[in-house]
């Protein structure tokens, strides 16, 4: 699968915890697929350095004008965005736009490009508090208080807790299910807090609606990784028959049980891979495999490519 391409224009004054809630989701996607699902290039006007809103000055891969084609730009703005509006940003951002097929605005970003009229004739939303503002200033803009809103070739995040759920949808629609759970189990995301939050709008299916039988299901293949457990054993205690809960597994993941429970087992091996200097063989028994043959063949099949060059390429 080609990764798509992610670039992120910060601003002065910008939110780390936006920035974070933005790029690390993609990050841990990579991670657990085992596969480059997304690229993402850091971006400031000039090139510099840029510094957030608690002063920790991060710096960018490139300037803006050097970008390139990019699947979707981006703005990540915070305290001080008026002041950025000016003519010369919104006529950069505006040809950054042109070589996008998307553009994005986060926490206050959507005013840059409402302002650069990137937006106009769209749905968006912003900070909550900047709503009402956001509304007045422009007309041509149906502003929402929906938590993240996609219309077409504009998507919009109203705040950090927005953003991580927009990136979830996201992380959705190139991963699928079963991905997008993993990522929003390694962070311990709270989906049902989230449902009850303010300004809420199209969100990150909440695991509180999946089946109860799978959610105990994933929970037992989790803490059975080194010694797999039969799935008509897991189903039993899961209080499903086999079957019902392999249709529970193929509605909600796209996988079959046996196959979403290989893929846990074998990201176990990848991370012991990657962060270990333990030999196949210990690999193999650690996360339940019958052999090192058995791990590699299901290894390479998985994550194209094998042991020995995953660490070859990792080594410094």
């Amino acid at each position: 699968m080609t990764a798509v391409h992610y670039g992120f224009l910060l601003l002065e004054g910008f939110s780390n915890l936006v920035l974070a809630n933005a790029i690390e989701p993609l990050r841990a996607a990579n991670q657990l697929s085992g596969e480059t699902l997304f690229r993402r290039s850091l971006l400031t006007l000039d090139g510099a350095p840029a510094t957030s809103s608690s002063g920790i000055a991060v710096n960018a891969d490139r300037r803006l004008s050097e970008a390139g084609p990019l699947d979707l730009l981006f703005v990540v703005a915070g305290y001080g965005f008026r002041e950025r509006a000016e003519a010369a940003v919104l006529s950069a951002l505006g040809r950054a736009a042109a070589r996008s097929r998307r553009v994005g605005g986060l926490d206050t970003g959507s005013w840059l490009l409402a302002a650069a009229g990137l937006l106009d004739g769209r749905r968006a939303t912003i900070h909550w508090q900047e709503l009402e503002a956001f509304d007045e200033a422009f007309p041509a803009v149906e502003a929402s208080g929906e938590r993240y809103l996609l219309d077409g070739r504009a998507v919009t995040a109203g705040g950090a807790t927005a953003v991580l759920d927009l990136m979830l949808r996201l992380v959705r629609e190139r991963g699928g299910e079963a991905l997008t759970f993993e990522v929003m189990s390694l962070f311990i995301y709270d989906a049902e807090r989230a449902s009850e939050r303010p300004f809420r709008g199209a969100r990150s299916r909440r695991l509180v609606e999946l089946t109860p039988a799978l959610v105990a299901a994933v929970a037992l293949m989790r803490r059975n990784l080194e010694t797999p457990l039969p799935l008509a054993g897991i189903a039993r205690a899961s209080g499903a028959s086999p079957r019902s809960l392999a249709r529970a597994f193929r509605r909600e993941f796209g996988l079959s049980p046996g196959r979403y429970y290989q893929s846990l087992r074998l990201a176990a091996a990848r991370r012991l891979v990657e962060e270990t200097g333990l030999g196949a063989a210990e690999i193999a028994v650690r996360t339940g495999f019958a052999s090192t043959a058995t791990l590699s063949r299901a290894f390479s099949g998985h994550f194209g490519t094998t042991i020995r060059a995953l660490r070859r390429a990792r080594r410094p």
